[in-house]
């Protein structure tokens, strides 16, 4: 992991818990769930980026005779716990906006917008230090665009503050908090049904299964392909295993030297294990595969 990698996670994580304390310091002097709802959301972020730094970490270290894939799968764990905190967090605000909308109490909107404002600066300047490497890691891309998206919520918060400020309309702060809680959480429960889907060995979005599929038949001198399977390693890396029929000669088919490349540079497959088969009727494997799921 590039060491500005490390202190884009650092900065932005600082940045992340100061916003929570100002938020919800002054969310309970303004009397305002519009704001807990947004340090809620920060807490999240906050977490999230903890979870994802240290999953990076781990991910790094060397694998061992006992976890031959060493701790890749920890990105993986870290994005579905992160999505399960949001869950609960914005659970909580929903519950008190509701409860706020039946009896509303004064807010004071200036105190709102300008709290609100600071969240703003405080999330795009997080996300632009994610901004140059966000293009070859998916997990520093979610980062970054969570972080957007977060400055978008908190510009929300403060148009809700000033309309308060100006109208005296109460009411308008818990229906904020409850609409910025309905945006958490369509990208929480889309961030939740990906890590599920790498968490069970799901072909990842990116891939075309099919795809894949039709390429390796296309190799020279390939009859078949079955037992294809392609699985995320961690958030970032992939793996494939296959077995694939060829007509069995002296020499090895000649797709085997740039084969690794091709998946790599077509498919974004960097970790591939395929297991030539003989193209003969009476061969073991040939004889199951028709038993195989």
């Amino acid at each position: 992991m590039p060491a500005r990698v490390g202190r884009a996670f650092a900065i932005g994580l600082l940045l992340n818990l100061a916003f929570v304390v100002l938020g919800v310091v002054a969310g309970i002097a303004a009397n305002s769930t519009a704001l807990l709802a947004d340090a809620a959301h920060n807490l999240g972020d906050a977490l999230g980026l903890a979870m994802a730094w240290g999953a990076m970490r781990l991910a790094k270290r060397a694998r061992s005779a006992r976890r031959t894939y060493g701790f890749r799968r920890t990105t993986i764990i870290a994005a579905l716990t992160n999505a399960m905190l949001i869950l609960v967090a914005i659970g909580g605000v929903a519950w008190e906006a509701v409860s706020r909308l039946r009896e509303t109490h004064p807010v004071e909107g200036g105190i709102v917008a300008a709290v609100a404002a600071v969240g703003v600066a405080i999330n795009a300047a997080a996300a632009a230090l994610f901004a140059a490497d966000r293009h070859g890691d998916v997990n520093l891309r979610g980062a970054f665009l969570h972080l957007l998206a977060d400055a978008a919520v908190s510009a929300g918060v403060v148009i809700a503050g000033l309309v308060v400020w100006q109208t005296g309309w109460s009411w308008v702060d818990p229906a904020t908090s409850l609409a910025v809680s309905a945006v958490i959480l369509v990208g929480t429960l889309r961030l939740f049904r990906e890590a599920m889907d790498l968490l069970l060995d799901a072909v990842p979005a990116h891939i075309d299964p099919g795809a894949v599929d039709a390429y390796l038949r296309s190799l020279p001198g390939v009859c078949d392909v079955h037992d294809l399977h392609i699985w995320p390693m961690s958030t970032t890396e992939v793996a494939l295993t296959a077995h694939v029929v060829v007509g069995w000669t002296a020499e090895p088919p000649a797709f085997l030297g740039e084969l690794d490349d091709q998946l790599v540079a077509r498919f974004k497959i960097s970790h591939a294990t395929v297991q030539l088969e003989p193209a003969d009727p009476r061969s073991p494997c040939a004889r199951a595969a028709g038993d195989l799921l």
